[in-house]
């Protein structure tokens, strides 16, 4: 897709374009382009930026990841079709391990989103194993048993809010980025950011990097 620089959608119309790469190159779901729809609908209501809420999100999402004894980003389809250079430093920086937890279970296509994430710096990237996530009987209750299973906080952008809600039945701290507010994620979720994952995972990762530091 070709769109001039000029053009007052630009950004839009380009995030719009990952999530449709994604989903040619069996990494996202055709499904995942209606919930970014979704998304970017709120995203329009804040002005499409980041506001000084979202920003305190973030840094309390960095403090909570770099503090956790064992932290781990689960990773979907949207998620690593927009974001998955900043996805991996996210990962180094903490450090924590990707696990990769999608919604319409299809080991063919996990295997697409570990390669996708490796391509773009991963060394290890986790598949759901025999572990099991309670109070969800979907497939997206197993999960790695070295991952989310021991994981004490977990980092899920652009999750379903029946497992946000499982894992933080589980005692687990769930950190999200959802653009609605409104949405059962959002409420749930221990620290959620409201803002777009393209804008909100940069902050993020230089946050993180500053708390190392």
């Amino acid at each position: 897709m070709s769109v001039p620089k000029s053009h007052p959608r630009y950004v839009s119309l380009m995030i719009r374009e990952r999530i449709v790469k994604g989903v040619k190159l069996g990494i996202a779901s055709p499904h995942g382009l209606l919930a970014h729809g979704r998304g970017e609908a709120f995203d329009y209501l804040i002005g499409e930026k980041t506001t000084d809420k979202a920003k305190l999100q973030i840094r309390r999402a960095a403090a909570l990841l770099v503090g956790a004894k064992h932290p781990v980003i689960s990773v979907n389809g949207n998620a690593a079709s927009l974001c998955p250079k900043e996805l991996v430093e996210l990962s180094k920086a903490i450090p924590a391990p990707l696990e990769i937890n999608i919604f319409h279970a299809s080991k063919a296509r996990e295997k697409r989103i570990a390669k996708w994430l490796k391509k773009h710096g991963a060394k290890e990237v986790l598949l759901p194993g025999r572990g099991r996530i309670q109070f969800i009987g979907s497939n997206r209750k197993f999960c790695n048993e070295n991952g989310i299973s021991k994981a004490d906080v977990v980092f899920v952008p652009l999750e379903d809010g029946d497992r946000c809600h499982a894992l933080v039945r589980m005692k687990k701290k769930v950190i999200s980025i959802d653009l609605n507010p409104m949405s059962r994620t959002a409420k749930c979720a221990t620290v959620n950011i409201q803002d777009n994952i393209m804008r909100a995972m940069p902050l993020l990762v230089e946050k993180v990097k500053e708390i190392r530091n």
